[in-house]
């Protein structure tokens, strides 16, 4: 599909905050509020923009606890559909978020959230190993989040450099 500057420009706006209005938008791009909703339909329409996001910092949540693991996957591809179907295959899972398919040492990179680090292990081991195709995994747990889909966690601006005096 081939976007018009002004189209790609919307949507990469968007992309950074999708809590902007047709209103506010109209104003940054220097169009009519109608121009923008039409713009803004047509990408939703056409699934440029796919869904609106919100992103939390679960570790400010009193009492909350999750545990993230990015997995490594090595994958025997099948013919005529490649990794597509194993990847659909892994997706299709709940605790699977995201299904990456990489250069490199592995296929796949899959995250996958859970309660606990047993119940990501379980889903390696009964869910994840047991699908056919898959040859290894090699799980790595999240232990702090420092950046994540452009946006700095727990960003503390104060100037750390140490005051010398004379």
């Amino acid at each position: 599909m081939k976007l018009t500057a002004t189209e790609i420009e919307i949507t990469e706006i968007l992309e950074k905050d999708a809590r902007l209005t047709n209103d506010e938008l109209a104003k940054m791009m220097n169009l009519s509020v109608d121009q923008t909703g039409q713009i803004v339909k047509k990408l939703e329409d056409e699934n440029v923009i796919v869904r609106y996001v919100s992103l939390v910092d679960w570790t400010k949540i009193d009492g909350h606890q999750g545990v993230t693991a990015m997995i490594d996957v090595k994958v025997t591809p099948k013919r005529d559909v490649g990794f597509n179907d194993v990847a659909e295959r892994i997706y299709r899972h709940k605790e699977v978020k995201s299904v990456y398919l990489m250069s490199g040492t592995y296929d796949l990179s899959v995250q996958v959230e859970g309660q606990s680090v047993n119940e990501v292990a379980h889903f390696v081991t009964q869910k994840l190993s047991t699908i056919d195709g898959v040859i290894s995994t090699t799980t790595h747990f999240v232990l702090k989040k420092f950046k994540h889909d452009g946006t700095v966690y727990d960003s503390d601006d104060r100037d750390k450099r140490i005051v010398v005096s004379p």
